[in-house]
């Protein structure tokens, strides 16, 4: 019999997000190892014990996308949460969590696609690509729409001005 688990008894898991922008104003995004279908997502981990979160970012990056070339731009004043949906509660994080609470940051990508390695020593994703600001929503799992629809009508004002190329 599988376990049953009540999602408003368990906590959200601390973590960053990461919008990294190209100099064209594009968004990396990439497609999980672990979770093979068409849904891209931006970068993000969880924020480890005594870690801040500007360091959890720096450390995100390098872990997940095999770079530290990027600047911080913006970070958003408020923590973003969303749920899994009941079928993956208990499947991730040991069942602890209900879902994320997140810090998101924007970066301004200071290197070249050449510097980009998603083959890194945990590889998380297995293909990346750089998208339109516009189309993040699309692009990414139904349960996370929401957070990727205010993240897009919050960083959007740090691409005004720019060639935002499709």
């Amino acid at each position: 019999m599988e376990a049953q688990f009540d999602p408003n008894g368990l906590p959200f898991r601390p973590g960053v997000g990461i919008m990294l922008l190209n100099p064209l104003n594009r968004v990396f995004v990439a497609r999980r190892i672990d979770m093979p279908s068409d849904a891209w997502q931006m970068p993000q981990g969880g924020i480890d014990p005594g870690e801040t979160p500007e360091q959890a970012v720096m450390r995100e990056l390098m872990e997940e996308v095999g770079t530290d070339k990027a600047a911080i731009l913006a970070e958003s004043p408020v923590w973003r949460r969303y749920d899994l949906p009941l079928e993956l509660i208990g499947k991730l994080w040991g069942g602890r969590y209900r879902g994320q609470s997140q810090k998101w940051f924007a970066l301004r990508f200071t290197g070249t696609n050449a510097d980009i390695n998603i083959a890194t020593e945990e590889p998380e994703f297995l293909d990346w690509k750089w998208a339109a600001l516009a189309d993040l929503p699309a692009l990414i799992v139904p349960f996370k729409r929401k957070l990727y629809e205010e993240l897009v009508a919050e960083f959007a004002p740090l691409v005004e001005g720019y060639t935002n190329l499709q």
